[in-house]
This record gives C-alpha cells, sequence and structure tokens, in this order.
C-alpha cells in the first residue's frame, strides 16, 4: 500500500511538539528540585506559624493559605512539569500509532521509530514510578537523557516514512521487537535511578559529600527499591525478546546465533542485568556494588542502541539510518 505522507507528516510535527514539551517540563521539575526542598520545609513551618497565629487571633485564614501557597510556588510548578509530562506523552504516543497508520505497519521497522517508541516506554515508566514513589521532583534527572535520546533520534536517525525491507516483513517484527522495545525503554529508569542513588548513598555515608546535591534525593532505599523494581520487571521481557530474536534469526538467517555486533551486546546487557539481580539478591552485593553493576547494563543498553547502528556493520544494519 502507498504511504499516506499527509499523516506522516504530522507525526513528525507531533515528535518535535513532544519533544519541545519534554523540554520544558524538564526545565520546570529543575526548579522543583532545586527550589523545592526549602519550599516543603518553609510550608511546613508556615503551616505551624498558621495554626499558631489563628489560634492566638492573627491575620486571618486567608491570609495565612495565600503566604502557604506562595511559599510552595516550587513544587505547583513541580506539578505543572508532571502535567506537561503527561501530555507530551500523549503526543508522542499519538505521533507513534500516526506513523504505523502512514506506512501500514507496526511503527518500529527502523532506528528512528525504534528510538521513537523506547523514549516512549521510558517516559510511561517512569509516569508509573511517579505514582508509586514520592520522587517527582526527580523528573529533570529522567527527562534529560530522554531529551538528549530524542534530539539524536530526530536529527541523526531520522528515516522518512518507507516500507521495511523483505526481510523485515515478518509477525516477528511485532513480537520481537516490541519486547525490546518495552526492555530497552524500562532499563533506562533504574539506569538513572542507580546513578543517583550512589550519589545519595555516599551522602548518608558521609554529609560532606555532594551535600547540596545529594541532600535533596530520596533516602538510598527508596532509590534501591525503584532500580530493582523496575529491572525485575525490564529483564523478563528483555530475555523474552532476545530469545524471540534468536527464533527470527534461524527462520531468516538459517542459524540462532551468529555473534552479529547488536546480538553480542544485546547479549551483553542480559549477562549484566542477570548479574545484578543475582547481586541484589545476595545480601553481601547490596547497594552501591549492586548499582553500580546496574549502571554499567544501562550503559550497555545505551551502546547498544545508537553506537552499534551508527558505527558498526552486520545483520541489523537495515534497521539503522534510512
Amino acid at each position: 500500500m502507498p504511504i499516506n505522507e499527509t499523516l506522516s507528516r504530522y507525526s513528525d510535527w507531533l515528535y518535535t511538539t513532544a519533544a519541545a514539551i519534554y523540554v520544558i517540563a524538564l526545565m520546570m521539575t529543575l526548579i522543583e528540585q532545586g527550589f523545592g526542598a526549602k519550599g516543603r520545609l518553609a510550608t511546613e513551618r508556615a503551616k505551624l506559624r498558621a495554626r499558631e497565629l489563628v489560634g492566638a487571633g492573627g491575620p486571618p485564614i486567608e491570609d495565612v493559605q495565600a503566604a502557604q501557597r506562595e511559599v510552595g510556588r516550587p513544587e505547583r510548578i513541580g506539578r505543572m512539569g508532571a502535567s506537561l509530562l503527561v501530555l507530551g506523552a500523549l503526543l508522542q504516543l499519538s505521533a507513534i500509532v500516526l506513523r504505523g497508520l502512514a506506512v501500514h505497519r507496526a511503527p518500529w521497522g527502523n532506528m528512528y521509530e525504534y528510538g521513537m517508541a523506547v523514549t516512549f516506554i521510558t517516559v510511561v515508566t517512569w509516569l508509573i514510578v511517579m505514582w508509586k514513589f514520592p520522587v517527582r521532583h526527580l523528573t529533570g534527572f529522567l527527562l534529560l537523557p530522554v531529551v538528549i535520546l530524542m534530539f539524536i533520534n530526530g536529527t541523526l536517525l531520522y528515516t522518512i516514512a518507507a516500507p521495511v525491507q523483505p526481510a523485515l516483513q515478518s509477525y516477528w517484527l511485532v513480537i520481537h521487537v516490541s519486547a525490546a522495545i518495552i526492555g530497552s525503554g524500562v532499563f533506562l529508569v533504574p539506569g538513572v535511578a542507580s546513578v543517583l542513588y550512589l550519589f545519595r548513598a555516599a551522602y548518608e555515608k558521609d554529609q560532606t559529600k555532594f551535600a547540596r546535591f545529594a541532600s535533596k534525593l530520596p533516602a538510598a532505599d527508596v532509590l534501591d527499591r525503584i532500580a530493582y523494581r523496575t529491572t525485575i520487571f525490564a529483564f523478563p521481557v528483555f530475555t523474552f525478546g532476545v530469545l524471540c530474536g534468536a527464533v527470527w534469526a534461524e527462520s531468516a538467517w538459517g542459524r540462532f546465533w551468529g555473534w552479529d555486533p547488536k546480538e553480542t551486546v544485546a547479549f551483553i546487557a542480559w549477562v549484566v542485568y542477570a548479574a545484578y539481580l543475582h547481586s541484589r539478591a545476595t545480601a553481601g552485593w547490596r547497594g552501591a556494588r549492586a548499582a553500580a553493576i546496574n549502571i554499567v547494563g544501562f550503559a550497555a543498553i545505551i551502546f547498544n542502541l545508537f553506537f552499534v547502528n551508527l558505527v558498526t556493520a552486520g545483520l541489523h544494519s537495515y534497521a539503522g539510518v534510512g
């Protein structure tokens, strides 16, 4: 079927708009991160003082409440940033859907579409994490790599809407690649959480280290739980994707495994995350050492996501820059 250029153009516009909204949300959440901690403490002090003043016949309660709202301005900006994050995710989802409608297939047949889907999964995962944990003020640390990846994806990796090559015209494109997208997208969240964990853990041991930065982070235990729970969800999905890739490779190329660069790095990432889960389940390897292993897996995912496709050549090169 012919490519629908109109839908493809709308998809590109929505993708660009979503990226711009993420940048605005990034700035708003950084404001909350930078000033929100003081604001939260000041708000608590204002509440205590308000009860004292009202009980002693002080100023009207409306004036006190207005002062409290003024103190909590960074938090309100952070909530606005979170709302923009939801809006950006909806626009990005619309861009993915329109891309699929334009090309009449699953919208992850090349690196541009793949990167668009991966960053969307990362944002959705973080929205779920924010719902479960009080970590909204950390959104900027997650959005920074997302925005960078989206910029690279929309410039260096951009591919015009077109049919996929015959090797990709298979139902395995939906099964294998979608599993890889979900696993890779979710893995970006524990990677960021583990980096922040190392800063917070160092601060809790010695409060002279990273004092201005790490003191505003959640407790190390909270960051550790976020990293572990998201990893333990992503790992079986990623494993399923690797296994499906092997089955598809046997059908397409006559072998299950050929140590293609992308296959090799994906296997390395799988081993690293398996080691992380094992070390995390072992009491002696919890904490900083387990977080360091998770960061290595995070680096392997990013390396496989971009460097392997941009620099190396292999059987997966047809999914690179068009």
